[in-house]
């Protein structure tokens, strides 16, 4: 995870140079004016749609949990669409077009897909399974693996491990 960290300002800094080349770009198309304008609406509606998305999630978790149901879905769900609203409201036009195209239905289900699994990945097998409800297993037909080879520490297979030392006081079947 730390790895990844230090490439953050170089992501950031490229990501400013490409906001700025594209709003170049569209300006002289367009004009600085509809330009500047297109930003402002876009950042504008972003700010709209976090307070929306926001609630949205928000009530959608509150009534799976009180429905006794996993809330993961309902979790990644709202992250998209946070996710999506907050980089609308960013100012720049690449940040507005991928934030808009979070909140399109399908992108937005393959989207919450990748956090989920992502989300799966990262934490225990039961707190998934808390969060998202069991989870799908693929079976492939095919013949059997063979069964790993018993540790020497593992008690032979059908035989419970030997009790430890006695304690005082302690009543010790053999």
């Amino acid at each position: 995870m730390r790895r990844g960290l230090k490439f953050v300002p170089l992501a950031l800094l490229l990501l400013t140079l490409l906001e700025l080349a594209v709003f170049v770009l569209v300006g002289r198309a367009v004009g600085f004016g509809a330009a500047l304008l297109l930003v402002f609406a876009a950042s504008l509606l972003g700010l709209v749609l976090l307070r929306r998305e926001g609630m949205r999630a928000w009530r959608r978790f509150r009534a799976a949990a009180q429905a006794g149901q996993p809330p993961g879905p309902q979790v990644t769900d709202g992250l998209v669409g946070l996710a999506g609203a907050l980089l609308l409201a960013l100012p720049g036009l690449v940040s507005g077009a991928v934030g808009l195209l979070l909140l399109v239905p399908p992108l937005r289900r393959l989207a919450g897909g990748g956090v989920r699994r992502t989300a799966e990945r990262r934490v225990s097998s039961m707190v998934a399974g808390d969060l998202f409800g069991p989870r799908r297993v693929r079976v492939y037909p095919g013949a059997p693996q063979p069964a790993p080879a018993p540790s020497p520490q593992s008690p032979p297979a059908g035989q419970s491990p030997q009790p430890g030392p006695a304690i005082e006081g302690e009543i010790v079947d053999r």
